[in-house]
């Protein structure tokens, strides 16, 4: 009486599991932008602080903290990281899959 539960293991990269063509673009923006949205919980700033630092509009910080990360591109996100006195490396390797990316944050 039980039913047969169909089990599919992901490639770590949900966009291109659900088929997305810019996959591996918008799993870049995500991770870079978590690390962004991490460091701002972190410090416990206020949207107008984090604005100020981020040197953007407070209706931008709210995408950010609603992890809307699509609105931003990947330089800008790693510019964020480096206003937030972080290093950022770029790693490229050769792809193990066909979405290998890696990012070291």
């Amino acid at each position: 009486m039980s039913e047969e539960i169909e089990i599919h293991h992901g490639s770590g990269n949900v966009f291109a599991d659900i088929g997305l063509k810019d996959a591996d673009e918008l799993f870049a923006r995500a991770q870079i932008g978590i690390e962004v949205l991490k460091i701002l919980k972190d410090r416990k700033l206020k949207q107008r602080e984090a604005a100020e630092l981020l040197d953007i509009r407070q209706s931008e910080v709210s995408y950010l903290m609603r992890a809307q990360f699509q609105r931003f591109s990947e330089g800008k996100l790693m510019g964020f990281l480096k206003k937030l006195d972080r290093e950022v490396m770029l790693v490229i390797n050769q792809p193990k899959t066909r979405h290998g990316i890696s990012l070291s944050l």
